[in-house]
């Protein structure tokens, strides 16, 4: 990519572009993982087809994004957004009652989770390799009129998305999620991240198991372990929390600020539904509210009864909320 000239502007996709490119240049080719297939047969409640999307890393490195596409194509799409350590898995319920109502329902896997690729090493996962990655993604099905619901680095991923291509998007639910730039982080984060990178094996059920307020099925816990065969598989699930970046210090927080930026002058609908028993993002709706133009006068919604994990503990609810959202305020741009 050419850099500008001094004094011209970068947008938030540019300078994500050019931090990526100086971080990720190498000599040698990134190594990847896949999982073998038979690790997702008979997941419950998972029929769906598999769809992918090739992109190709800063060194020429081509890797495959998994992602769900259900629905009438022709309809505008709703993107499901998943966090660490979940994959697509977690929007199993969503899917039915909103292709049921006519949306088309797009659900992919972050790179390092559910059926993408893994890159084998932890320095090959950074934040604004994951924005790239998802840029690539999203730009190559020339996605529009998207309805974005995004949670945990669904939201700190899919809000610069959003910052990056404003006009792909008609309306924005954000829970239990944020987009930080170096000002701290809450107890609750500070805990999952001392254990996230001490626990010796990263026990990637149980973790999703623990930010529920239900008590999943076993099958459900072993539908979470299935991306993982075993821990080589988990680099990219061990590095997310160390790139959140809640110091100065962190890498992105500069791109975070940009990407703000952009956010401050969003005035289409901007919905937040944070749950009420979530200790690493609670009130993390109030900065949506105060900062988003098209937050205004939203019916804004607390998830009672929610984890962290509210997809699992309130789906039917969350279907409803963004099928009535979208209606409520129009047909997408």
């Amino acid at each position: 990519m050419t850099v500008p000239p001094r004094g011209v502007p970068l947008s938030a996709l540019d300078v994500s572009r050019l931090y990526w490119h100086d971080a990720c240049h190498k000599e040698s080719a990134v190594e990847i993982l896949q999982t073998p297939e038979e690790r997702f047969e008979r997941l419950a409640d998972y029929p769906f087809a598999p769809h992918y999307q090739s992109v190709t890393d800063a060194d020429g490195t081509a890797l495959r994004i998994h992602y769900l596409d259900e629905g009438p194509r022709d309809a505008a799409p709703v993107l499901l957004l998943h966090g660490e350590p979940s994959w697509s898995y977690l929007y199993r319920k969503f899917v039915p009652p909103l292709t049921a109502a006519g949306h088309r329902v797009i659900a992919p896997d972050l790179i390092g989770f559910g059926k993408s690729d893994k890159p084998a090493a932890r320095a090959d996962y950074t934040y604004e390799r994951h924005v790239a990655w998802m840029s690539d993604w999203l730009t190559a099905l020339d996605l529009q009129g998207i309805t974005l619901f995004c949670q945990d680095w669904g939201g700190l991923i899919g809000l610069r998305l959003v910052a990056a291509f404003p006009d792909r998007f008609a309306r924005l639910v954000v829970a239990n999620t944020g987009l930080p730039v170096g000002s701290g982080s809450s107890a609750g984060f500070d805990a999952w991240l001392a254990f996230s990178q001490n626990v010796p094996l990263f026990p990637v059920g149980a973790i999703v198991n623990g930010g529920t307020t239900r008590e999943l099925s076993a099958d459900e816990i072993a539908a979470y372990d299935a991306p993982f065969p075993d821990e080589r598989y988990k680099e990219g699930a061990r590095q997310f929390p160390t790139l959140v970046p809640i110091t100065p210090e962190h890498a992105s927080v500069a791109e975070n600020r940009a990407a703000w930026t952009v956010l401050e002058r969003f005035d289409k609908p901007v919905l937040t539904a944070f749950s009420d028993k979530d200790a690493v993002t609670a009130g993390g709706e109030k900065i949506f509210i105060e900062r988003i133009p098209g937050a205004r006068g939203q019916p804004h919604t607390i998830i009672t009864g929610g984890g962290h994990f509210l997809q699992e503990d309130a789906p039917e609810q969350l279907s409803t909320l963004i099928d009535s959202f979208i209606r409520s305020t129009g047909a997408p741009a």
